[in-house]
């Protein structure tokens, strides 16, 4: 049987990685795909790099859009990111008959809908896994392992950045910006890491597991997304007395009257699974109603963990390039004609204990005056910390029970607009799953 014929765009960190490991592996994958995977063609910005690596055989340009364009290419791997030349090059790929393999997260949490209606138009595949957690199958168990079940809910640690850079501010008591600065030195962490430390990446890849989890169109613009660059280590060290630890959480979960897609700093139980991943390490629990709770963990990035995940995808590629459209695995898990607008709710409309800290004047009174404001909110406190005071202001820490969002948010208003608070209050999310 004839090879398929890859064209590659991109040979940086992953689609290096992609090259090495189908040069070491080649035959051992085409053992499980029944036919070789053999890259022809690669599209890069630095031909002369590119070619001392590949050598003559392969067909080195600096065009994109010769690879896309090449009658002779059956599938287009494209690890070029961003957005725009991206988003271009794929929706050609598609409309020349072409399947595509893509790590690109953000193109497909912002214009998945359109490119996967394209790719159906034309009965070719587009898949992703390497777009989410890196090395972890977490697409592939979604969308088929747990295809009997009802999911409830997806949660996990979705971004190893900030993983790094909380289990640093947690081990070694780091402030933020220590610890930032080792992720950069150690290459976990870009020069700009506005888009891990403020959870856009995160909030990404959760829309596409969303989507997948509950049959719903691709929404990022929906998610409600908080980054960690405002955490204090003082309230991380907090946390760890009461019994949590800090992580920057995706959450995703079926309510009776819509979707939560949320990404936060949140409050995990010491003794959670969640809790005790570390470093830069990816963790995604799924909660159906047939299997209950399972796992999915390991390396989230890095050059051979992301490029197993691609590697993955050209192998099913492979396996049902022949295969009737209509019978192949859909690319959001659900029948595109089955996908349902279930709204995604606003964050004031989720359910979540809280963790709450008041900076305070040490005078008398001031207690009683939260917890009456709290408790005429409907927000019941689970425990409290009282921390001695210093130069007249105290500080109180609260963990309350489950309470509606948009009570807390009401009932902070009223607090912080009391005369005895030092500054605003400080909020995180409890979740224990």
């Amino acid at each position: 049987m004839d090879a398929m014929k890859v064209g590659l765009l991109g040979l940086g960190v992953v689609g290096g990685g992609t090259w090495n490991v189908l040069r070491r592996n080649g035959e051992e994958i085409t053992r499980r795909a029944g036919r070789q995977i053999e890259v022809v063609s690669v599209a890069v910005r630095d031909v002369a790099k590119a070619r001392a690596r590949v050598g003559e055989d392969v067909r080195v340009s600096d065009d994109p859009y010769a690879v896309v364009d090449d009658p002779n290419i059956d599938i287009v791997v494209e690890l070029i990111g961003g957005m725009t030349t991206a988003k271009a090059l794929v929706m050609r790929a598609i409309a020349n008959g072409k399947h595509v393999v893509t790590a690109n997260k953000a193109l497909l949490a912002t214009h998945g809908t359109e490119i996967f209606e394209a790719a159906s138009a034309q009965g070719v595949m587009v898949a992703f896994e390497g777009a989410v957690a890196g090395g972890i199958p977490i697409i592939k168990a979604i969308r088929e392992g747990l295809t009997a079940n009802r999911i409830e809910w997806v949660a996990g640690i979705i971004n190893g950045t900030t993983n790094y850079i909380l289990s640093e501010m947690r081990t070694r008591g780091l402030s933020f910006e220590q610890a930032l600065k080792q992720a950069q030195k150690l290459g976990y962490a870009e020069a700009d890491p506005a888009a891990d430390i403020e959870g856009l990446d995160a909030a990404q890849k959760l829309t596409l597991l969303a989507s997948m989890a509950f049959g719903i169109p691709v929404q990022l613009d929906r998610a409600h997304v908080e980054g960690i660059a405002t955490l204090s280590a003082f309230d991380i060290v907090q946390a760890e007395h009461l019994g949590y630890r800090v992580k920057l959480l995706g959450i995703t979960r079926r309510c009776n009257d819509g979707i939560e897609l949320r990404v936060h700093p949140t409050l995990v139980p010491v003794s959670s699974i969640l809790a005790n991943v570390e470093d830069a390490m990816n963790a995604v629990m799924v909660s159906g109603d047939a299997v209950g709770q399972t796992l999915y963990y390991g390396k989230g990035a890095g050059e051979e963990p992301t490029a197993s995940a691609v590697i993955a995808d050209l192998v099913d590629v492979t396996r049902l390039h022949t295969a009737d459209p209509g019978n192949r695995v859909p690319h959001l898990a659900f029948q595109p004609e089955s996908m349902v607008d279930t709204p995604i709710l606003s964050i004031e409309d989720i359910h979540s204990a809280y963790y709450l800290r008041f900076a305070v004047n040490d005078e008398p009174g001031v207690l009683a005056e939260i917890t009456r404001e709290l408790s005429l909110a409907g927000i019941s406190i689970g425990s409290m910390i009282q921390q001695p005071p210093e130069q007249g202001e105290a500080t109180l820490i609260f963990l309350t029970h489950v309470a509606l969002e948009k009570n807390v948010n009401r009932a902070m208003v009223a607090i912080e607009a009391m005369s005895f608070m030092r500054s605003t209050i400080t909020r995180l999310r409890v979740e224990s799953f």
